[in-house]
């Protein structure tokens, strides 16, 4: 059977994903852990942010970031439901815990 060359979710919420799955990340692990390019990446973190989708936490020079579970997942079909419902199982990784395989070696 082929490779699928399409996906359930769009680019911004692969990147809603990604940050569920892991917690306190920051642009530089979004930007490896999903081969996507920097400038991308801060372009859909930004409408995430605006969107009242995720919080942010500054440490340094580096932001962190996290789902705001108690923001609304913005989807016609899902209308006033929020995030908690649909991501909130999602959240378990630590700082401490391994970050995952690349998105590239994941679909192989």
């Amino acid at each position: 059977m082929g490779r699928n060359h399409w996906y359930l979710v769009s680019s911004h919420g692969s990147v809603l994903f990604f940050i569920a799955a892991n917690p306190d990340c920051t642009i530089s692990e979004i930007v490896d852990g999903m081969s996507l390019a920097r400038r991308t990446v801060w372009g859909l973190v930004g409408d995430l942010r605006r969107a009242g989708m995720l919080s942010v936490r500054r440490a340094g020079r580096q932001h962190h970031y996290r789902v705001n579970l108690s923001g609304p997942f913005l989807h016609p079909t899902l209308d006033g439901v929020q995030l908690s419902k649909v991501l909130g199982g999602l959240e378990r990784r630590t700082r401490s815990s391994p970050r995952p395989a690349r998105a590239d070696a994941m679909s192989r």
